[in-house]
């Protein structure tokens, strides 16, 4: 009797128990669908999904990670096994895990530009898809916990508050008229209200009207785990199985009920796999519109400062006309973009996106270029398709819209605010190659990064230059560039020089633009506003150098104070001589003697500043770091001699006849050009004192490529 009861019992048992598993998979399935419905809704409403701390994620348990893999943008999902979790030491943990299923089958597995996918069990978010091991099955993966990316968006944004000059993007005009533009005299006002105005495609505003106040931002609460927990976990199916089709464009996306927090919990350590030293984890630059001399010169520039490039052009200039928008969302699995370089040419990467609270988001899970507290651009992106191999494979993706700013690269990953907008540094280059008879005109926004900025700029325009002219090879070049600066006398900074090079005039033409701007972004003075950077080309493949033959003074003898004229002859590449008249004024207290002077072409520094004082017997003591402002140094920078000047100034040596013994003129002894001061500080000359004051600058047409040597005999001054 009793052995019967006890039968019916486990029979009725048996029926509870169908119910119930019957009950929790149809429980599941509406969660799942109404969680899906919710992630068509609008970005006011989206919200952090419950999340699974570290602490409950344990061997054998199975989810879901969504992402986009073609053209179609549709988020799709693939199964993930979880193996176990491991310490790396520090602060950071790491998940591990095994793809499966039809998706990741036809990408040949997890691939980059999935990083930041986000990985659900059971509904809950447990993390983001971040890293591979080098060499081996691209279907075991790594996952950043939830629990680390979520301290994002509660570090400090500094950046945030805006210099008051810096152009902001959100406020950017449409360009300007062909007639405004050509116009020099345009005030700096003008320039930093048209935050990238050019003639060709810039930043556009979709929905230009003022974005409604946003909502206060809501910060993850302490975490919570998911109903069930780990018994739960256990008696489930395989998602895959229940979510192999989509229902509709959002069917089996995750869910994204009210937002929890995670807890800081570690667990214990599951299993510890070998070789996770190799693990690939950290972004790639990616590099678009710059041709091939440009990538290699930008990968060369930006391996100096420890930043790997991409290899295959994974990364792609945006269509015209879609730049800043307003509105802009994104949901979990998602593609997404970070740009330090917009417009014309881009530099940034791809990657998905991991999770969205209000108009904060979570991506990557791992760093971008671990920067820490960033002012760059988000983008949406558009994936294009993907590329597998037997150990590697990435995403083919553009970036679309600037949506808003990232403001966070740290080791989890890096954290965005959509509808707020960086500053940016809007860059214009306009090349004619007379050879050619081409004319070419790029724009780009770049992001205010002070490490960056001297290799963008250059890199961009020495790009523009390769991409008009359509060759590397023997060019003579003039180049002026004008960048809008509080370091720059009334807010502009002016330099123009001209170029010639024997293999690839492009290189030698942006060396002093990397130089201003290294100067600029890497003083010891004080941060610098750079409010846009203008620069024009004009080019031709012949070569316009010239030497110097003879330089003649037009009278035996001169007063101090007195100006005389060298008649000085050129030769120039393949012509005639040519005859140039150069005046030359002596110094009010030159003392009377031999003047010995040199004639040399302005890039021809035959030494430094210092040892040409002290040739003159000026004081050198004072350390120019020290005692010159930014604009100071400006200053200095622009009074540097020209390639295409001819500059006379003081002989640093004695001509070979003086040192072979030869006399000379009775009553005659060298003296050295004597300044106008008793003391000249070369080094640390004030910028309103600009010049030389004991050189003669005289532009020509060629660049001047010797020096030469004359003399001049001063006579004793009137009483």
């Amino acid at each position: 009797m009793a052995t019967a009861w006890t039968f019916v019992r486990v029979v009725s048992f048996g029926i509870a128990i169908n119910e119930v598993m019957y009950l929790r998979k149809f429980k599941k399935r509406m969660l799942s669908l109404c969680l899906s419905l919710s992630l068509s809704a609008s970005m006011a409403a989206a919200s952090l999904p419950p999340t699974l701390p570290l602490s409950d994620v344990y061997p054998g348990m199975e989810g879901t990670a969504y992402t986009v893999v073609d053209d179609s943008g549709d988020i799709v999902p693939f199964h993930v096994d979880i193996v176990g979790t491991y310490d790396e030491g520090s602060s950071t943990s790491r998940i591990m895990a095994r793809a499966s299923g039809p998706v990741v089958e036809q990408t040949g597995g997890t691939l980059q530009g999935m990083s930041g996918s986000p990985i659900y069990v059971d509904g809950a978010l447990v993390g983001a898809l971040s890293a591979g091991l080098k060499g081996m099955s691209l279907y075991t993966f790594f996952i950043t916990p939830i629990d680390e990316m979520l301290r994002i968006w509660d570090m400090p944004d500094p950046k945030n508050a805006m210099r008051p000059k810096q152009v902001q993007i959100a406020k950017a005009d449409k360009p300007e008229t062909a007639e405004e533009e050509a116009a020099p005299e345009a005030k700096e006002k003008s320039a930093v209200k048209k935050a990238v105005q050019d003639d060709g495609p810039l930043l556009k505003l979709k929905n230009p009207s003022p974005k409604p106040e946003k909502k206060k931002e809501k910060k993850p609460s302490a975490g919570k785990k998911e109903e069930g927990g780990k018994d739960a976990a256990k008696r489930e199916e395989k998602p895959s199985q229940e979510v192999e089709k989509p229902v509709g464009s959002d069917a089996g996306k995750p869910a994204e009920a009210a937002g929890t927090g995670a807890s800081a919990s570690r667990p214990a350590k599951e299993e510890e796999p070998a070789g996770k030293a190799e693990r690939k984890e950290k972004t790639a630059l990616f590099l678009a519109g710059f041709g091939r001399n440009g990538t290699s010169y930008m990968q060369e520039k930006l391996a100096g400062l420890g930043v790997k490039t991409g290899d295959l052009p994974a990364f792609g200039i945006p269509n015209p006309g879609t730049h800043v928008v307003y509105d802009g969302s994104l949901e979990p699995g998602s593609a997404v973009g970070v740009a330090v370089v917009y417009g014309d040419f881009s530099v940034g990467a791809t990657g998905t996106v991991t999770a969205v609270d209000g108009n904060r988001v979570l991506a990557f899970g791992h760093p971008f270029l671990h920067k820490g507290n960033v002012n760059y651009f988000l983008t949406d992106a558009k994936v294009i398709g993907t590329i597998s191999g037997p150990t590697d494979g990435m995403k083919i993706a553009t970036i679309g819209n600037i949506i808003g700013r990232v403001n966070q690269d740290r080791e989890a990953g890096v954290g965005g605010l959509i509808g707020s907008f960086p500053s940016t540094v809007p860059m214009r280059v306009r090349v004619h190659d007379a050879s050619l008879g081409a004319n070419k005109r790029f724009a780009v926004q770049i992001a205010y990064d002070e490490d960056f900025l001297p290799v963008l700029t250059s890199g961009i325009a020495y790009a523009a230059i390769g991409k008009t002219s359509d060759t590397v090879g023997e060019g003579t070049a003039n180049v002026k560039f004008t960048i809008h600066s509080d370091a720059g006398e009334d807010g502009k900074i002016e330099r123009s020089n001209m170029y010639y090079n024997a293999s690839d005039v492009g290189k030698t033409s942006v060396a002093e633009l990397a130089q201003l701007m290294t100067l600029l972004c890497q003083n010891t003075d004080k941060e610098t506003d750079v409010t846009s950077i203008d620069v024009d080309v004009e080019m031709e493949n012949t070569r316009k150098t010239a030497s110097l033959i003879s330089a003649v003074p037009d009278k035996p003898s001169a007063k101090p104070g007195e100006t005389i004229h060298f008649r000085t002859t050129i030769k120039p590449f393949r012509k005639e001589n040519e005859v140039l008249s150069i005046p030359f004024r002596v110094p009010e207290r030159q003392d009377p003697g031999v003047l010995r002077l040199d004639l040399r072409g302005g890039g021809l520094v035959p030494v430094t500043a210092s040892l040409l004082q002290n040739a003159l017997g000026i004081d050198t003591s004072v350390e120019e770091d020290k005692t010159q402002t930014t604009a100071e140094k400006v200053g200095q920078f622009l009074e540097m001699g020209r390639n295409n000047e001819i500059i006379i100034g003081p002989a640093l040596a004695p001509p070979a006849a003086e040192e072979k013994g030869e006399k000379r003129p009775k009553g005659a002894k060298t003296v050295p050009l004597r300044a106008p001061e008793k003391k000249v500080d070369l080094l640390g000359q004030k910028a309103k004192r600009r010049g030389n004051p004991l050189e003669t600058k005289f532009e020509t047409g060629y660049i001047i490529d010797n020096v030469i040597h004359t003399s001049l005999l001063v006579e004793a001054r009137d009483k």
